[in-house]
């Protein structure tokens, strides 16, 4: 069994700045996944990205330079 704490949302401003970043994640090979952004975090529509915990730290000093990139909590 995963529990929710596990995991952490990686949140940017728009749809085509998360399409970035995933492409970028994929090419340094972090694992992630591209879901739909939580309600408990925002009642707009739109996508952000999965990381595991573990990763947060390698994840934000890869992606903090991308345009549009907001910040990643805890899921």
């Amino acid at each position: 069994m995963i529990l929710q704490n596990s995991y952490r949302v990686v949140l940017f401003k728009s749809v085509n700045q998360t399409m970035w970043a995933e492409k970028i994640l994929r090419e340094k090979g972090i694992p992630h996944k591209l879901i739909p952004v939580p309600r408990q975090i925002s009642s707009d529509c739109g996508v952000c990205l999965r990381v595991e915990s573990g990763q947060e730290e390698h994840v934000r000093n890869v992606l903090v330079n991308v345009e549009g990139f907001m910040e990643i909590v805890p899921l």
